[in-house]
């Protein structure tokens, strides 16, 4: 690799170098001519150029100066005059999305957590899908159900559907990282669970900050300041759960019953 496009350990760079992968992630994000892709890092452009040849806009956002230059400067000469280079820094760059799009991605692991909650519950203008390849562990926690239900699954599955598709070796990036990753998707991304259940967004991660924050704890001590300990095991008692219940043990749609009640009691 030419010394100018080295990965940088700072921004958490791990090139892609495996063809499988960039094919999967293709296939999983179901281009169309006429879809726009919001990709974050593209890098040396390994999955900018097999993802402009089948979207009508790429938009892709490098931190890499150095990088960003190169590649809108090579993508120039190839003749694909359909990606949008942009540079700066995904978490406060602003940028004009139209109101369907895609992300498709190879993003530093160090991003995850705060890419998910700004595409998913700050950003008003939602994906209508995600494809990314992230840290098997988390991808692993994404997709977890109860009893080892997390705030970081809840806040994704709450918002879509996650699916792991592939596992990727380590092997497969450059610089190689000490731990695999994985192939996520994350489809039907929209606002339909507050609408369908008639709860305030505010108000159900306020609940779950607050209950994953002591999680071992059960729900009826710390969430006694903004509901009555009797209201509480009454709930969990109608949706058959233990009145020790933990956060855990609840999955999306008790949580949003839970939420309904306390809604209804403030």
């Amino acid at each position: 690799m030419p010394e100018h496009t080295r990965a940088k350990k700072s921004l958490g760079q791990n090139f892609l170098t495996c063809q499988w992968v960039i094919s999967d992630i293709i296939n999983t994000a179901r281009l169309s001519p006429m879809d726009t892709v919001l990709e974050i890092g593209p890098g040396t452009g390994v999955l900018t150029r097999p993802i402009a040849a089948h979207v009508k806009k790429v938009i892709a956002i490098e931190k890499d100066e150095n990088l960003a230059r190169i590649l809108a400067r090579e993508l120039l000469s190839e003749g694909i005059t359909n990606v949008t280079i942009l540079e700066g820094d995904i978490l406060t760059h602003k940028i004009s999305l139209p109101t369907t799009y895609k992300i498709v991605a190879n993003i530093p692991y160090y991003l995850t957590a705060r890419l998910l909650r700004l595409f998913l519950e700050e950003q008003e203008k939602k994906p209508s899908s995600m494809v990314l390849t992230i840290q098997k562990e988390v991808a692993q926690r994404i997709i977890s159900k109860p009893p080892r239900e997390n705030l970081l699954a809840l806040s994704v599955q709450i918002f879509g559907t996650p699916n792991i598709i592939a596992i990727i070796p380590a092997s497969c990036f450059t610089p190689q990282p000490n731990v695999d990753s994985a192939l996520i998707s994350i489809s039907d991304i929209s606002n339909s669970f507050f609408t369908s259940h008639h709860i305030k967004k505010d108000l159900l991660f306020r609940l779950l900050h607050l209950a994953f924050s002591q999680k071992r704890k059960m729900l009826t001590n710390t969430l006694h300041d903004i509901a009555s300990k009797k209201n509480i095991e009454s709930s969990l008692q109608d949706m058959g759960l233990s009145p020790h219940a933990r956060p855990q043990e609840l999955d999306k749609e008790q949580w949003a019953l839970l939420t309904a009640v306390i809604q209804k009691l403030s």
